[in-house]
């Protein structure tokens, strides 16, 4: 068992900044963390992937060259830093973990999900 525990969402313009943190905890020897999001009637897509052996990352079109993920293998900690936000960034937030190696940058690699964290951008 994996335990996610999400923070850093909030309120913010667009053209701001956050720093979303993903807690891992239990079992932390996951292959890959992930970031996805969900708008209210949309379905949950993938953000970003970060496999832990080797650091190589994977984003969405829609977030390369604003949002980066990082890992603290240390600390067990998986960041996601979101720079020039936009009012279609606004969703909940979800740090996943997958423990297969079925890849990082799909929702289905994935085996377990953080409760996720809110992030609103105001235009």
């Amino acid at each position: 068992q994996v335990q996610l525990v999400e923070s850093g969402g909030g309120l913010v313009q667009a053209g701001g900044s956050l720093r979303l943190s993903c807690a891992a905890s239990g079992r932390t020897s996951s292959v890959c963390t992930g970031w996805f999001r969900q708008a209210p009637g949309k379905d949950r897509e993938f953000v970003a992937g970060f496999k832990w052996n080797g650091g190589n990352t994977w984003y969405s079109d829609s977030v390369k060259g604003r949002f980066t993920i990082s890992g603290d293998n240390a600390k067990n900690m998986v960041y996601l830093q979101m720079n020039t936000l936009k009012p279609e960034d606004a969703a909940v937030y979800y740090c996943a973990a997958a423990i297969r190696n079925y890849g990082c940058a799909w929702l289905g690699a994935y085996d377990y999900w953080g409760q996720g964290t809110q992030v609103t951008v105001s235009s």
